[in-house]
């Protein structure tokens, strides 16, 4: 049978060991988020994809951990969520921001009598085509 001395050891460590994974994730989030340099370059990176994969496996310990963490490590991770969705959504308005508005198509007429219109195909059992008003819109936002 294990002490209690020992067992108590064996729970900080755990639980530092959880702690220092958590904070990693939020660091990675945050550095590829362009809010902390690299650490050995000093440049700042933003990799919005990299940083939503981070963002995810914090959100998945959260789901899987429930009911089974201390006041303190619960806490820890809530704040790192908080901060990394909010780091997200920051960067994502300032790359919207930053890219430059789509140019509209060129229309070339001569180009349009050339090219005969295809035929419509009509099939009496196909839905009609739902304009982009109506369509959902499903995307994950922080």
């Amino acid at each position: 049978m294990m002490n209690p001395s020992a067992s108590a050891s064996r729970n900080e460590t755990l639980s530092a060991h959880f702690a220092s994974m958590v904070m990693q994730n939020a660091q990675m989030a945050l550095m590829l988020l362009g809010q902390v340099p690299h650490p050995e370059t000093g440049q700042t990176v933003t990799d919005l994809e990299g940083a939503r994969m981070f963002i995810d496996q914090l959100e998945m310990l959260e789901v899987k951990t429930k009911g089974n963490l201390t006041k303190e490590e619960e806490q820890l991770l809530k704040q790192s969520l908080v901060g990394t969705r909010m780091a997200f959504v920051a960067a994502t308005q300032q790359q919207e921001k930053a890219a430059p508005p789509a140019a509209p198509p060129v229309s070339d007429s001569s180009a349009a009598a050339s090219v005969p219109p295809a035929p419509a195909l009509e099939t009496p059992d196909a839905p009609a085509p739902l304009d982009d008003e109506s369509r959902k819109k499903f995307s994950k936002k922080y």
